[in-house]
């Protein structure tokens, strides 16, 4: 094993390695490139939240569906049992959300906390929503509220909490690709 790597998580330590040192570890997620370099912004006609109702709910990875709303594991999950809560009308900010919609967003979020704590025993949760491309949105224009189990040691929101960074690619693979775009010298 690489002396900066622990054996613990691949969390590495960022003393050995060249550059300016910081507080930062970093956890490799090379699993999330997939939605980092396709995660660009739908139209309103190709919304993968207008569409998954229409799918059989395995398929669309639907958990429970309402009247008014639907609750469906995140593709790109932070964390395994990963929860989007949808109103199945195309509305893109919580304040376009009708009382009906508020409710029953909330009521899916109760049931969604209950049934994830009671399958994964999780000691929390992270809810929310990123509303707007400039908030953190992967799909911008379909309100969703994320539910994120989170256990005492798991390892995300690392940022903000740990001084350490989740990234997707490995650092040998980041080299080799810019390696192998550089420009040869000019003889």
């Amino acid at each position: 094993m690489h002396p900066t790597v622990s054996p613990a998580a691949g969390v590495e330590s960022a003393a050995h390695l060249a550059g300016v040192p910081d507080e930062f570890q970093r956890l490799w997620t090379p699993h999330r490139l997939v939605y980092i370099q396709h995660g660009q912004q739908p139209d309103e006609h190709e919304c993968p939240f207008c569409h998954a109702p229409a799918m059989p709910d395995d398929d669309a990875l639907i958990v429970a569906r309402g009247k008014h709303a639907f609750v469906l594991l995140n593709l790109f999950p932070y964390n395994s049992g990963h929860l989007l809560v949808c109103p199945y009308r195309h509305i893109s900010t919580y304040d376009l959300a009708t009382p009906d919609e508020v409710a029953e967003i909330g009521e899916l979020t109760q049931t969604a906390m209950k049934v994830v704590r009671t399958v994964s025993r999780n000691d929390g949760f992270n809810i929310g929503m990123n509303q707007g491309v400039v908030a953190g949105a992967g799909i911008a224009g379909h309100l969703h509220q994320h539910i994120v189990p989170r256990w005492a040691q798991d390892a995300n929101f690392l940022p903000i909490i740990a001084k350490t960074k989740a990234l997707p690619q490995l650092l040998g693979d980041v080299r080799e690709a810019l390696a192998d775009a550089w420009p040869a010298p000019s003889a």
